[in-house]
């Protein structure tokens, strides 16, 4: 017999029973997942270490050591991302083996680990060209906003900087076609900042989220230079095609693309394929599911007497 913190007995027939029920095909299959060769899934505590190690090598002084001196400074680079590139590899083999099909050798088929080693490998690569963009948000943050004081402060403290620098990485890995780890660094910064950026969303340079909180960035939009969001906005798909066989077909384009320089204040959705114009101004609160052309600012109709 067993004893729950309540006191009340269950008998072990009884705990059998669910034992029994839960472990039944009917229950079972639909929620069970072995990923390919037995691997382990991916790290939720790993990744999170990866993102730190991350962002104190895009952002050194800002996070990670503060007291790294610049004379110092590639020794200690070289040794935090010899960690990272290892650490990610390893979870990169770990997303790959989660999707993979073949479901039966007992170690890690060649495939998932030349795949694997190949996109940590370019990933690392590609972190100069990260941080270049992520330094063009905090600049176009510290101009964006009249209470920002510096570019330093948007970096250590603003949730647009803090999302963007999750998507950034993101994208990449996106773009590498790694699975299942991309979705997991965006939804990192979802559940941290409120702002939820798919990693498949095509995000240009000198990008800024003004306040943030409620902000959804569907995966196919593309967005050019210069853009500005505020918080609430939506840039989603209006309708979802179907398979014949009633599946929704994926990986379509179903977002908006806004073009340059465009700004889209507080409460508007954008959904489908719409384009919005370069330099256009989007109101607050509006609802746009067609074209808007190049410099139109669009507002709600004025309430008529």
């Amino acid at each position: 017999m067993s004893t729950l913190h309540d006191d009340t007995a269950v008998t072990m027939p009884e705990l059998d029973s669910v034992v029994e029920r839960l472990c039944h095909s009917s229950s079972l299959d639909a929620v069970w997942h072995r990923p390919a060769q037995g691997a382990a899934m991916p790290s939720l505590d790993a990744l999170k270490e990866i993102m730190e190690r991350l962002r104190a090598a895009v952002f050194p002084g800002y996070f990670g050591s503060t007291r790294i001196r610049r004379e110092s400074m590639r020794y200690h680079l070289a040794a935090n991302l010899d960690s990272i590139y290892h650490k990610l590899s390893e979870q990169v083999l770990r997303g790959f083996c989660f999707s993979c099909e073949g479901r039966h050798a007992v170690t890690p088929c060649e495939a998932c680990e030349s795949e694997g080693t190949a996109a940590a490998l370019e990933f690392m690569d590609r972190l100069p060209e990260i941080r270049r963009l992520l330094a063009g948000d905090a600049q176009a943050a510290y101009e964006g906003d009249p209470a920002a004081t510096s570019p330093g402060e948007t970096i250590f403290c603003y949730p647009s900087m803090h999302a963007m620098f999750h998507h950034r990485i993101a994208h990449e890995l996106y773009t590498l076609k790694v699975p299942v780890i991309p979705r997991i660094i965006s939804e990192m910064a979802h559940s941290r900042t409120g702002i939820d950026i798919h990693p498949g969303a095509t995000i240009g340079e000198d990008f800024f989220i003004d306040h943030g909180t409620g902000v959804v960035i569907g995966e196919t939009c593309i967005l050019g230079r210069n853009c500005r969001l505020y918080q609430g906005v939506t840039l989603g798909a209006l309708s979802f095609p179907k398979n014949p066989d009633g599946t929704l077909t994926k990986g379509i384009p179903r977002h908006p693309v806004l073009e340059d320089n465009v700004t889209v204040y507080a409460g508007a959705t954008i959904l489908g394929r719409v384009t919005i114009g370069a330099g256009a101004v989007i109101g607050g609160n509006v609802w746009i599911t067609s074209d808007v052309p190049a410099g139109a600012r669009i507002s709600q109709e004025k309430p008529r007497a």
